[in-house]
């Protein structure tokens, strides 16, 4: 699509007829998604709507403030042990919207269904370090770790982890029907007090990416949420002001994960070929976002502390004698016979791009690629995911055999050893020694790390970047003394 052409969707897409508001009156959020609602993360994955609004009237025991560090929630106060294996969590005197006081069993209740044998919450893989949960009193409640974790509070503070009774949370908001938005108002504080408000309320939306960045561009947003790389040309079409588009300088991945139960890819020295083709800095450098790297390993550098991650002996080595001993590779494991790629991604004019750039690289290999749907059957399906807390494990785990088509047991036997390792040095090598397993099996091709980008009006004088892309909806403008 053209630029022009998607300036004029843009501009045709949101029927904006009203006039704004003054800068007193709601901050409107557009976030890019289906309409927002308490959905369950435990029974379905969170779109951005609604994982802002869960976060924002459901909280769990701690979240993230507007720097993405961490501050109460629910609990008012905590005490982690000396040897990390214990948190112990004071309650706030919270009560449910329908009455009654939030006590330690029911939260505990919610947080061991989030890591239990029917639950799909995508954090229930990494939440395998709890060994319990026990309300100690009403106020009080404790987790035990199996070994210690580093960074655990971050994934306590993740929507996922939202404290619901009834389909209802505790705030710090409360939500009511705007239309097809949510009106955020006034929150829900101890003992039925009053805790501090936002200065005005805030109606979220939940909508196409066009419809969003044309709200935005045309005054009836202040704030657009849930940008991917996918959605990135959309941002860019609406010539919305330099310092309006902003980026997280998030972690996680962005890649390729192999889902071929059989064939040409099950061999891996295709796949390896395949990741030797592409040209990441061309790649990175077409997308153009500040700080953006390229990255040729599954763990970016110095995750949990880990002296170095494992990356392919093929990196040192300029691209164009890459590619031809990919070629050879390819040339040799099918006899000179055509080869086909298959890959799933969502739709989207960024995800198209990304797929250009790869169509071309792998052609000058001879192998020729099909973009698919990503229900479809597929060779190769695109990952683009945030970490939620620093840990190794979260990547690695990925590619476990539980979770991968393209896997080894002994990789898994490093991480079951990691997740019961008696100090950070025992499980950090552990996690490194499974890294080197996957990098030699090559079960993903990464690119670079995930994109998330905002649209944000000079109203929201305290929107922060963070490297987990969390923005508290409560915390987008600084009050005034």
């Amino acid at each position: 699509m053209s630029s022009s052409a998607l300036r004029a969707l843009l501009i045709g897409a949101a029927l904006l007829s009203s006039c704004r508001e003054a800068e007193t009156g709601p901050v409107a959020v557009s976030a890019i998604g289906g309409a927002p609602r308490i959905a369950n993360p435990n029974r379905e994955p969170l779109d951005a709507p609604s994982a802002l609004l869960l976060e924002a009237t459901a909280q769990g025991l701690v979240r993230f403030d507007s720097s993405g560090e961490i501050e109460p929630a629910l609990a008012q106060r905590w005490i982690v042990s000396d040897d990390g294996l214990r948190y112990t969590f004071r309650l706030g005197k919270w009560r449910w919207p329908g009455g009654g006081r939030v006590t330690a069993e029911q939260v505990a209740a919610r947080l061991r269904a989030a890591a239990g044998p029917g639950s799909r919450n995508p954090l229930k893989p990494i939440l395998g370090a709890i060994d319990e949960i026990v309300a100690m009193t009403d106020d009080v409640l404790e987790i035990s770790l199996k070994s210690a974790r580093p960074n655990f509070l971050q994934l306590l503070a993740q929507p996922e982890m939202a404290i619901v009774r009834g389909g209802q949370g505790t705030g710090p908001l409360q939500a009511e029907a705007d239309g097809a938005a949510a009106r955020l108002t006034l929150p829900q504080g101890e003992e039925g007090e009053e805790v501090d408000a936002p200065p005005v309320p805030l109606l979220l939306r939940g909508e196409a990416p066009a419809v969003a960045v044309a709200r935005f561009g045309e005054g009836e947003a202040d704030l657009v949420l849930g940008g991917t790389v996918g959605d990135l040309p959309v941002a860019r079409a609406a010539d919305a002001p330099a310092a309006a588009l902003r980026f997280d300088p998030v972690a996680g991945l962005l890649g390729l994960s192999f889902d071929a139960a059989d064939g040409l890819f099950q061999r891996v020295e295709a796949r390896q070929a395949l990741s030797m083709a592409i040209d990441r800095p061309a790649l990175v450098a077409r997308l153009a976002v500040p700080g953006l790297q390229p990255r040729e390993s599954l763990l970016p550098p110095g995750v949990e502390g880990l002296a170095s991650v494992s990356a392919p002996a093929w990196i040192r080595q300029p691209l164009p004698e890459r590619r031809a001993m990919a070629a050879g590779l390819i040339r040799q494991l099918t006899e000179g016979g055509q080869v086909t790629v298959r890959v799933a991604l969502p739709e989207g004019p960024g995800y198209r791009l990304l797929f250009a750039h790869l169509k071309r690289d792998w052609a000058a290999i001879g192998v020729v690629a099909h973009q698919v749907a990503p229900g479809a059957p597929a060779d190769l399906r695109l990952v683009d995911a945030v970490a939620p807390a620093g840990l190794a494990s979260w990547y690695l785990r990925r590619f476990s055999c539980e979770a991968s088509r393209v896997c080894d047991k002994a990789a898994d036997e490093m991480m079951a050893a990691a997740r019961l390792a008696p100090d950070a040095a025992t499980r950090r090598g552990l996690l490194a020694n499974a890294d080197r397993i996957l990098a030699g099996l090559g079960p993903y091709i990464p690119l670079a790390a995930p994109v998330r980008w905002s649209l944000v009006s000079p109203r929201l004088n305290q929107f922060r970047t963070n490297v987990f892309g969390q923005h508290p909806l409560g915390e987008l403008i600084r009050r005034q003394p």
